[in-house]
């Protein structure tokens, strides 16, 4: 018969190997997150909006992590290829996500009639990061100074008025004309290849007025080359609190500001996808980042996955809109 020592050491290790087994079958969700460097795919160059607030954040969570956090800017095909890039990255385990504004998302599905990847099923929301309320600017030859005088102004002169956008289909080119809808204007459309084109378009005076961010025209209003009449998020910019919302009595509920999102791959286990939402979230908001993303005309947000998902929802009903009344064919 085997002694007591002897039977007791056989179960000793047969625990521990129950054990160990117990820990290595673990899924990943329940083992550290991150244990290697997280992917930031973005679907624009450098520069951008999305990119800007990409950068800043990957410093942050870099340091939080104590794991490198990359960016791979992937533009082209209207995020289609940043969404191949994802999905060719292996199994959807939170460590390649996309950094984007919503119109992957909310405009895109409405625009084009077949594209490369599902809105709706490829992809989960993890956080909102922030809006970028897009001002709408004029050139010093339109005779207003405030939103009602350039109301009265274009009214005045229908079809006369150009305005600039970075494409058909652009949140800059929706943004006017759910403005122009909804009061009755009568503008003309000047499509640009990007806000690089459609810039300078407007301080040269080839278009009288166009949204944008307000980082790519800040120094053109600080000098008087331009000057801002309106916004178009639903609240005043914390950086420009005297220049009003088309929602505060305009038009009531306006809301057309682009928000840059964070979106995962459908099948992330939902213990990694709550993690990364909480450490997102609560990086975006840390002081230091959120004064960062400010100067760059930026307002942060950091949301749960449902939260993302209810904004995602509400913009592409009102994008949805606007295509439809102004009768863009999908592509």
């Amino acid at each position: 018969m085997l002694s007591r020592k002897i039977v007791a050491r056989v179960l000793s290790v047969s625990c521990l190997a129950v054990a160990s087994l117990a820990v290595t079958s673990l899924p990943l969700a329940a083992q550290t997150f991150p244990s290697k460097p997280v992917k930031f795919v973005v679907p624009y160059p450098a520069g951008g909006f999305p990119d800007t607030v990409a950068r800043v954040l990957s410093k942050a969570l870099t340091e939080k992590w104590n794991q490198q956090v990359i960016i791979d800017n992937r533009p082209g095909g209207s995020g289609a290829v940043a969404a191949q890039t994802i999905k060719a990255a292996g199994p959807a385990d939170g460590y390649t996500l996309l950094v984007t504004d919503g119109s992957m998302f909310t405009i895109n599905p409405a625009l084009f009639a077949k594209l490369e990847y599902d809105a709706k099923k490829d992809f989960v929301p993890v956080s909102a990061l922030g809006k970028a309320p897009l001002f709408l600017a004029a050139h010093p030859s339109v005779p207003a100074t405030t939103l009602a005088e350039f109301i009265a102004y274009v009214k005045a002169n229908p079809g006369k008025v150009a305005y600039g956008s970075s494409g058909i289909g652009s949140t800059h080119h929706l943004t006017t004309e759910a403005m122009s809808t909804a009061l009755g204007l009568n503008m003309i459309h000047v499509p640009y290849k990007g806000m690089g084109q459609a810039t300078p378009a407007l301080v040269g005076g080839q278009v009288q007025i166009l949204f944008s961010a307000l980082p790519a025209i800040g120094g053109f209003v600080k000098d008087g080359r331009i000057k801002l009449l309106a916004q178009n998020s639903n609240k005043r910019f914390v950086s420009e609190p005297k220049v009003p919302t088309l929602g505060e009595s305009t038009i009531p509920g306006f809301d057309f500001a682009p928000t840059t999102i964070v979106m995962a791959p459908a099948g992330i286990p939902p213990a990694v996808l709550r993690q990364l939402a909480n450490d997102i979230a609560q990086a975006i908001r840390s002081p230091a980042v959120a004064e960062t993303l400010l100067n760059s005309g930026v307002e942060v947000i950091g949301s749960t996955p449902d939260e993302l998902a209810k904004v995602l929802a509400e913009e592409a009903d009102r994008f949805g809109k606007i295509i439809k009344t102004i009768n863009i064919k999908p592509e």
